[in-house]
């Protein structure tokens, strides 16, 4: 038995949630992890209960806000920037077809109507476009016009040097 958990060089692999030389953290996270799936089973509460309690309204805006749940689907990168402003853009062309939902009686043939509307579904739709587009390109301009900036200035420190040079009679380091 201890030939079959030994590993190469002769030593033995430890059996155990316990990584070695820590003596009181498990491996996954511990509280980190369970804290993290405790806001998962809490989101998940809540969006059955909106389903039980607002068919309608839930329909409205899973069909709405899909854009941004596709990005929470998707986008693993840390702290999440694309998700942000995906579910920021599209939120915010939510909110015009919602309050029209509740005034009109917040039925369900009322959601239906506003999903069959093509202005209505394509608004927020592009609205998560606009958002991706944003989380996505932002970034990129933002390094392109630094690293230009930067290049600018690298130029005219290497003219006032030139400059400076000139006029103490040093040599060209160039």
């Amino acid at each position: 038995m201890a030939k079959a958990a030994a590993g190469a060089g002769g030593k033995t692999k430890r059996m155990g949630g316990r990584p070695k030389g820590k003596p009181g953290k498990l491996r996954g996270g511990g509280a980190e992890a369970g804290a993290r799936s405790s806001l998962a089973w809490l989101q998940g509460l809540l969006c059955g209960g909106m389903v039980a309690l607002a068919p309608a309204l839930a329909l409205l805006l899973g069909a709405l806000a899909a854009p941004g749940l596709l990005a929470l689907a998707f986008d693993r990168s840390p702290g999440r920037p694309v998700l942000r402003a995906v579910a920021l853009c599209n939120l915010s062309a939510c909110v015009g077809p919602v309050r029209a939902f509740w005034a009109s009686g917040h039925r369900l043939d009322a959601g239906l109507a506003l999903i069959g509307d093509p202005r209505v579904l394509g608004l927020a739709w592009a609205a998560g476009a606009a958002g991706w587009l944003l989380g996505e390109c932002l970034p990129l301009a933002i390094r392109v016009l630094l690293e230009a900036a930067t290049a600018a200035r690298a130029a005219r420190l290497r003219a006032r040097r030139g400059r400076i040079g000139q006029e103490w009679l040093w040599p060209d380091p160039q």
